[in-house]
């Protein structure tokens, strides 16, 4: 589904909540204090910049007395979308985020993949999937890219465990280009990369993904992911927490120049295993 048109659904869930509420006689407020969030957050549901989670949806139906339409509606948002349940409201938050901080620690994140290194890696974890669905899935990874190509785009830092720079995802060459196009980005200066070296050991971050956002008219998220799950969090002492994570990742990483050049060179090395084989 197009960006544009994810919004105007989203859009659509905030009229219905602010429509409900507002029949029941109760400001902003009144409602984030019932279901435990700041009228703030009420007003950034009913303009579809926020899009919340199932179990809030579950709280309006019930302070609202609606019937579970609130929830019934969320399902069927989250059914138009391309995304992995869990992921939805990340990729909603990531196209309006100012800044984009991610760490990486096994594979290239989805704002740089290539479309090659995208099929190897769902073919790996769909091996008896149709080409349809993997079109899709591929498709909807390229749609989030346009991000970066935006006049708008937002600051982008990512730090890289060398596995993610060492591992061949789809062959020397598909990863030979893969580690070329992050190149590219950094020497646009799209991106800034730098490289967590697998001699550092043990790191502030052992679990999973993490991806922090900041907006311009909201408080900061951080996401994180596992294989098959992931948890938005927006509790601003747990976002802290991933913040302070993420600084001590950054201080552990080689300097921005030895990160491209290590890149650089694994991308030379894929290059020429490509050729001989």
């Amino acid at each position: 589904m197009a960006k544009a048109k994810r919004e105007e659904v989203w859009e659509f869930f905030g009229e219905l909540l602010k429509e409900r509420r507002e029949a029941a006689g109760l400001s902003q407020n009144d409602l984030g204090a019932r279901v435990f969030v700041s009228g703030a957050y009420i007003g950034l549901f009913e303009q579809g910049i926020r899009k919340p989670q199932l179990e809030l949806a579950r709280r309006f139906d019930e302070v609202l007395q609606t019937g579970g339409i609130f929830e019934r509606t969320w399902r069927k948002l989250i059914d138009k979308s391309p995304y992995a349940e869990y992921f939805n409201a990340a990729a909603e938050l990531e196209a309006v985020a100012t800044k984009i901080c991610e760490f990486a620690p096994t594979v290239v994140p989805g704002l740089l993949q290539t479309r090659d290194y995208m099929r190897a890696q769902i073919l790996a974890m769909y091996p008896f999937a149709s080409e349809e669905f993997i079109e899709e899935k591929v498709s909807s990874r390229i749609e989030r890219q346009a991000i970066l190509k935006d006049a708008t785009r937002p600051e982008y830092w990512v730090v890289l465990h060398e596995n993610a720079v060492l591992t061949p995802v789809g062959g020397p060459a598909t990863m030979a280009s893969q580690l070329e196009r992050i190149a590219s980005l950094v020497r646009q200066r799209w991106a800034l990369v730098t490289v967590l070296p697998r001699a550092v050991g043990a790191h502030a971050h052992m679990t999973g993904t993490l991806k922090l956002m900041e907006f311009k008219d909201q408080p900061p998220t951080a996401y994180t992911e596992t294989e098959f799950s992931g948890t938005l969090l927006d509790d601003p002492a747990v976002v802290k927490q991933a913040q302070r994570a993420y600084d001590l990742l950054r201080v552990a990483t080689l300097s921005p120049e030895a990160s491209l050049a290590l890149i650089e060179s694994a991308a030379e090395d894929f290059r020429r295993c490509a050729s001989t084989t």
